[in-house]
């Protein structure tokens, strides 16, 4: 949008600099782009946001300035005489096919124009903004365009067939020339201007070549008209062609600026072309629903953190075009006038209200946060568990609450408890909802071995269903089921190993996942009857199994030479020890030395009473230990596994020398050989 400084000056007497003036408009909200000088004049670009269709004439923006600078906003000048003289001459007929289409419709007929080339002034400001000039009647058009908002149309009477207009839609093949030399082929959800025999204008986008005015004109029908945005911005876009109406059409023009814009342009043209108004008729109602919101001074002052004094709200307001009655001392009914759609509830009023005040003199502050930690809800934990595992590598999937009751029965998970039958299954197959997430998975496994996957890792998260005590309905159990078979090759510094499906990949995954959620350390302890078995615990609270299936499940599910592992965690149990707590620290400031250590391990030994052992041994200085290298295979003795383990050592005060890393690393050796039988590699 373009706007003059002489014409804003017009409407609003500007003690500031042009330069002046611009910041003034953008501190509140207005950007000016760039300005230019030009002719004796400013000229400002303004960048107009969407939901401001007021801001798009230079009445508008007069308005917003008179309210920044305190300035009293002088009104327009709408001429008093733009009712025919004497009786009307002539008839016209208008009529809309659509109110919703376009609510109103005003024509005026003046005759007797004489076209020629508009006054040096108009010319000039035209160009200013970027319109070429054409003649006085087209340029009067387009004058008030931006200087109103609403966009008017002069038709030449002479070129229409008979004395009626119609608002309609168009018709199967129908087209239109217009004025910018093209031809549009129109369809019926373009809405259109017609005569009695053809289109002449596509309704708020442009007008057409056959009753352009032009100098032989003599009659013409002013327009001034109300459509619907969304049919307008349709229209425009189906046929492909942007225009200064569209654009104000689109965003929606007051009913009110129609009445007032036609009058002005009628008045304008009968100074600059000498002619005499003869018939003004309009069809359609002004249906304009003001709004009314209450604001008070203190809800005021709490959204913008500053004192504003209610004469400066009810002054600033009223600068802007709302009507503020007080309602009592502290505050007010502010009516939002019809230009203003944007204003609904208090807080847009508010913004309205800092605007005027000043946003450079709202004190910059922080908002007080004052962090407060609260318990994990269940939906909480199975996300952080879903966003770990995808991390960790492991795939999501999604299975039937329904297992088939034989395949259950086969797994023999649930010996104590009833299964919850359904009464009438919709096939045998999902007869019974599980008790356990380890059938869904198994059968998963079976399924992508079948469709040649060589490794797999899934994982579920989904409730469980039993039979408890005491309970009358079954109970529902948030539960998280891992699967893996499967091997791969893993590549690492040290060289690459072999990640094969089995408990110490499970075993690795649940601590993984219990360290990123904060439990406490998982304890693995294999069951006294069953060697395929391993039990999980927290503390001493049984909370999962890890299962490798047997030969004759395996069977069952059709999966022929491959060790399937699953473990299933039930995570109600497991909740209770989440811990809350958090702690922060400093990022280290001094460098880290790293050691390694591979030695062979009888396969018997406990991995997590070396790493406890080494941590014991080592002290403070150790920030960190890890087994970083595991590896099983013809190099190694029968009963041995191979294990590279690495050790950080580092110190938050200064920076550690090799003369005191070496003995501790030594003192490591020593206890892995004495202790736990290692052997270096």
């Amino acid at each position: 949008m373009k706007v003059t400084f002489n014409w804003l000056k017009d409407f609003v007497d500007i003690k500031l600099s042009p330069q002046a003036l611009a910041d003034k408009l953008t501190m509140a909200g207005i950007e000016v782009s760039a300005i230019e000088e030009k002719y004796g004049d400013y000229v400002f670009e303004i960048e107009i946001t969407s939901n401001r269709a007021d801001w798009l004439s230079v009445i508008g923006l007069a308005r917003e300035v008179a309210a920044i600078t305190g300035a009293k906003m002088k009104e327009p000048k709408v001429p008093k005489a733009t009712s025919p003289r004497g009786k009307s001459s002539g008839s016209l007929s208008i009529q809309i096919e659509d109110p919703k289409d376009c609510p109103l419709y005003t024509a005026k007929i003046i005759r007797g124009v004489k076209v020629e080339a508009s006054p040096d002034w108009m010319r000039k400001r035209l160009e200013l903004v970027g319109v070429r000039s054409v003649n006085n009647i087209v340029d009067i058009t387009n004058y008030v365009l931006f200087e109103t908002g609403e966009p008017l149309h002069a038709f030449d009477l002479d070129k229409l067939s008979g004395p009626q207009i119609y608002m309609r839609r168009a018709r199967p093949g129908e087209k239109i020339a217009a004025i910018d030399e093209k031809i549009y082929n129109l369809n019926p959800g373009i809405l259109v201007i017609a005569d009695k025999t053809k289109p002449i204008a596509i309704a708020g986008v442009m007008g057409g070549k056959e009753s352009e005015v032009n100098f032989n004109t003599k009659n013409i029908l002013l327009e001034a008209a109300v459509f619907n945005p969304v049919v307008i911005r349709r229209s425009r876009r189906q046929i492909g062609l942007n225009s200064e109406s569209s654009y104000r059409f689109e965003r929606g023009v007051p009913q009110e600026a129609a009445i007032s814009a036609s009058h002005r342009a009628c008045g304008l043209i009968l100074d600059l072309s000498a002619g005499e108004l003869t018939l003004a008729k309009q069809q359609g109602k002004i249906t304009s629903k003001f709004r009314s919101i209450n604001v008070n001074n203190e809800q005021v002052n709490k959204i913008l953190g500053v004192n504003v004094k209610p004469a400066l709200i009810k002054s600033g307001l009223s600068a802007l075009g709302f009507k503020v009655k007080a309602k009592t001392k502290n505050s007010f009914i502010v009516t939002v006038p019809a230009f203003r759609p944007d204003v609904a509830i208090c807080e847009d009023v508010v913004e309205e209200i800092s605007r005027v005040y000043g946003y450079d003199r709202i004190p910059v502050t922080l908002p007080s946060i004052k962090p407060q930690l609260t318990g994990h809800s269940s939906r909480d934990l199975i996300a952080s568990v879903k966003n770990t595992l995808v991390c960790l590598g492991l795939n999501e999937v999604v299975t039937y609450s329904m297992v088939d009751k034989a395949l259950l029965a086969d797994f023999n998970l649930n010996p104590d408890n009833e299964t919850v039958e359904i009464l009438n299954p919709l096939s045998r197959d999902q007869g019974v909802l599980r008790p356990s997430l380890i059938p869904s998975l198994a059968s998963r496994i079976a399924f992508n071995l079948n469709r040649k996957q060589e490794y797999i890792n899934i994982f579920e998260t989904a409730d469980i269903y039993c039979w408890q005590a005491g309970k009358d309905m079954p109970v529902e159990a948030p539960a998280l089921g891992l699967a893996f078979c499967g091997s791969r090759s893993l590549f690492f510094e040290h060289g690459s190993t072999k990640d094969s499906a089995g408990f110490l990949h499970a075993k690795g995954v649940i601590s993984a996942l219990f360290e990123k959620l904060k439990f406490p350390l998982p304890r693995f302890s294999e069951a006294p009857d069953n060697s395929s078995v391993i039990k999980v615990f927290i503390k001493n609270e049984e909370i999962g199994r890890v299962v490798i299936l047997p030969k004759r499940l395996l069977e069952r599910l059709d999966i022929k030479n491959r060790q399937v592992c699953i473990a299933e965690i039930r995570l109600d149990k497991a909740m209770p020890f989440t811990v809350n707590k958090k702690s922060f620290k400093e990022l280290p400031a001094y460098p880290a030395i790293a050691r390694d250590i591979s030695v062979l391990l009888k396969q018997d030994v406990s991995l997590d009473e070396v790493i406890a052992g080494i941590k014991t041994q080592a002290g403070p200085a150790l920030e960190s230990v890890k087994i970083v290298d595991f590896y099983k295979g013809k190099q190694i003795p029968g009963g041995f596994i191979g294990i590279t383990i690495s050790c950080v050592y580092r110190s938050l005060e200064r920076t550690l020398l090799e003369t005191e890393v070496a003995p501790l690393h030594e003192k490591i050796v020593a206890l892995l050989e004495a202790k736990f039988e290692a052997k270096l590699r």
